[in-house]
C-alpha cells in the first residue's frame, strides 16, 4: 500500500470503498479533520507493530532480494533474520 497509509491521511473515497467491502479502517484520520474517524486504538498499535518488524526484517537484504533460489532457504533465513530482530 501506499506510503499515505502509514502516515494515516487517508482518502475518504478509499475508506467508503474499505466500508462497502465490510474492512476495518484501522488507521486514524487526521489530526486537522472536521469529523475524525472513529478507529480501534488497540488494533492500530498491533498493526504498526507489524508493520514495524516487517521493516526491519527487509533490512535484511537476504529477505528483501529474496537471494535464496529454494523456499525451505528462505523461510530459514527469515526465521534467522526474526530471531535477530527479536534478540535485539
Amino acid at each position: 500500500m501506499c506510503s499515505s497509509l502509514t502516515m494515516a491521511m487517508m482518502a475518504s473515497h478509499l475508506v467508503e470503498k474499505m466500508d462497502q467491502r465490510d474492512i476495518e479502517v484501522v488507521i486514524p484520520s487526521k489530526r486537522d479533520r472536521k469529523c475524525p474517524r472513529v478507529y480501534d486504538t488497540v488494533l492500530y498499535k498491533e498493526r504498526n507493530h507489524i508493520e514495524r518488524f516487517f521493516d526491519k526484517l527487509k533490512q535484511f537484504l537476504r529477505v528483501a532480494t529474496r537471494y535464496d533460489k529454494l523456499l525451505a532457504n528462505f523461510i530459514g533465513f527469515i526465521k534467522l533474520a526474526a530471531i535477530a530482530i527479536w534478540l535485539k
